[in-house]
């Protein structure tokens, strides 16, 4: 397997495909020469091993696991970046009649931060604690989490969850929904976009202390360990404020206000709204965490504009092959920064 960093984003985006045609597959009936969905993971070298399964919807497949036949290859090659041994995927919301009304329903538990409560959530992370134990011992975990949109949410409210077991996935999240307003495509100014954002931050902090839910002092340096592959799309509503989220964050630590980004940020008024003041955690507990809280990432932004066959939101735009769009993805690495510290914010 090859080891750069195109080729392992078209090989997590090309499972997590895998996923989705599973789960058309199912609802279509189509099984054995006619099933469409092995040549997503055949082509990779990648084994299914098993299938993750909904049963609270209908028995729809929402995720799969995956094994790299050719790990073994690698097992004494210390110089080269391991391959994966297992890959989990999970896929999107399905439009499917099958589907439909089960994955909008997680939908709107990212919208309100009440993902973590979801059955399915707690099945994936069942999956993913018992194939880590089948890793080898001593060496990076040889596993991978990947997901798009509503998978997405579930593959990085999981990583989150294995950090706190000192369990570090590599782990790719492609289109990840995120629960803040998308000022990133509402607004144009980038002056007007930052007011927005710094008033929220000082009215939500505000809010927080008056209810005494400080929930997010300082950035979890266990979490900072942890740095997620981000793939989001400049265009994509649903993920385009993840670019707006890490602006505001930099300039915030530049301007010695991490403090009042860190509890804005960590204070959902939609999820109060919904649920209360119950279960209020410390940063330790993700029970009320929006989803995407995070000190560190490795995050692409694709400024290609949509196309009728690649569209913004969507899961084939990640295995482009075209390399002069490829020149078109910015890479951002984002990490925890001292207070006031001159760093390059985003475009």
């Amino acid at each position: 397997m090859k080891t750069d960093s195109y080729h392992r984003t078209a090989v997590a985006s090309s499972l997590v495909k895998g996923v989705y045609t599973l789960e058309r597959d199912r609802q279509e009936k189509l099984i054995g020469s006619e099933s469409r969905a092995k040549p997503w993971w055949d082509f990779f070298h990648f084994t299914l091993l098993e299938m993750l399964i909904d049963q609270n919807e209908g028995g729809c497949i929402y995720g799969a696991v995956f094994e790299y036949e050719q790990y073994n290859l690698y097992q004494n090659t210390p110089d080269v970046k391991l391959p994966p041994r297992y890959v989990i995927a999970f896929r999107g919301t399905d439009l499917g009649s099958k589907t439909l009304v089960g994955d909008v329903k997680l939908d709107l538990r990212c919208v309100f931060n009440t993902l973590h409560r979801a059955a399915r959530l707690v099945h994936a992370i069942e999956a993913i604690k018992k194939f880590k134990t089948m890793v080898v011992k001593n060496r990076e975990p040889a596993m991978w989490l990947a997901g798009h949109s509503l998978g997405a949410g579930l593959a990085l409210v999981a990583g989150k969850s294995m950090v706190k077991d000192d369990t570090l996935l590599e782990t790719h999240i492609f289109n990840p929904p995120i629960s803040s307003i998308p000022l990133e495509q509402l607004l144009r100014s980038k002056m007007l976009k930052g007011v927005c954002r710094i008033a929220g931050s000082v009215v939500k902090a505000t809010l927080a202390m008056v209810l005494k839910d400080l929930q997010v002092q300082e950035d979890d340096p266990k979490t900072a360990s942890w740095i997620p592959y981000l793939y989001v799309n400049a265009e994509d509503p649903i993920c385009s404020e993840y670019i707006g989220y890490f602006k505001h964050k930099t300039f915030m630590s530049m301007i010695g206000a991490s403090k009042v980004e860190r509890i804005g940020s960590g204070s959902s008024l939609r999820r109060r709204l919904l649920v209360g003041k119950r279960g209020t955690s410390s940063s330790s507990n993700l029970s009320t965490e929006p989803i995407h809280l995070l000190p560190s990432a490795n995050m692409t932004v694709n400024r290609n504009k949509p196309t009728k066959s690649k569209s913004a939101h969507g899961l084939r735009q990640w295995w482009e092959q075209d390399s002069a769009l490829r020149a078109n993805w910015e890479i951002c690495c984002i990490r925890p920064n001292p207070e006031g510290k001159s760093v390059k914010l985003l475009n």
